[in-house]
């Protein structure tokens, strides 16, 4: 039996393709069906149907263009995270703007990356955005970085205001977030359960006011709590 015609897993990640041009949908879709651990379960040519079918397909994870027709992908996103809150969106685009980048991470998405990288690496981006991970093109890391620097002069030049309060041991899960960590690890860091780091991490999202573990990153840079050098 070849890879292609190999039966799907029943612990397949379920895959919903969004993008407005239907050769790149297609290209997506033969590799990813190539996958025995992936599962494409739809595809969609512009938000407005991108989230009319996320509803209808519950994917573990979205493959989303930013600027597509009728609603932007930024916009789909937002509305995907209220319907499916533990859908991952992962932005493939060929927008290099930051603010793009910004407003993705703003709505939910849990990765952004340029369509630069090779189709066939779109598989194991899939796995690791469903894994918990974050994923962002280096180009674009690189941006990030310059706006975390500029969130924090920003910070420093006015009146400081007391935050939510965090326990210690949500800033400990906070600063392993940021430094890229998955539930799993942080668990096993910390020596406690998986589940215990998820309570800690839906906490620290709620007191903070934020949306998604991305948005935690930044707020972690912005208030110091990472030693980087």
């Amino acid at each position: 039996m070849s890879k292609a015609e190999a039966p799907k897993s029943t612990e397949a990640v379920r895959v919903l393709i969004v993008d407005d041009h239907a050769l790149f949908r297609r290209g997506l879709q033969m590799v990813l069906e190539g996958e025995s651990d992936i599962d494409v379960v739809g595809e969609a040519s512009d938000g407005h149907e991108a989230v009319e079918r996320a509803e209808k397909t519950t994917p573990d994870v979205v493959l989303m263009d930013v600027r597509m027709p009728k609603r932007s992908g930024i916009e789909a996103t937002r509305a995907i995270k209220e319907v499916l809150p533990s859908a991952k969106i992962l932005m493939l685009t060929i927008s290099d703007e930051e603010a793009d980048l910004y407003e993705a991470i703003k709505a939910g998405a849990s990765g952004y990356l340029l369509k630069e990288i090779s189709i066939e690496e779109v598989a194991n981006a899939v796995r690791e955005v469903q894994q918990g991970k974050s994923l962002i093109s280096p180009s674009m890391a690189s941006k990030l970085l310059n706006e975390f620097a500029a969130m924090v002069k920003r910070r420093d030049e006015r009146t400081n205001i007391p935050g939510p309060r965090l326990t210690d041991r949500e800033l400990e899960v906070l600063k392993l977030v940021a430094k890229g960590m998955n539930n799993r690890d942080i668990g096993a860091e910390l020596f406690i359960s998986e589940n215990t780091v998820k309570n800690h991490v839906r906490n620290i999202l709620e007191k903070l006011h934020l949306h998604s573990r991305m948005e935690a990153v930044v707020y972690a840079v912005r208030e110091k709590l990472l030693d980087i050098k």
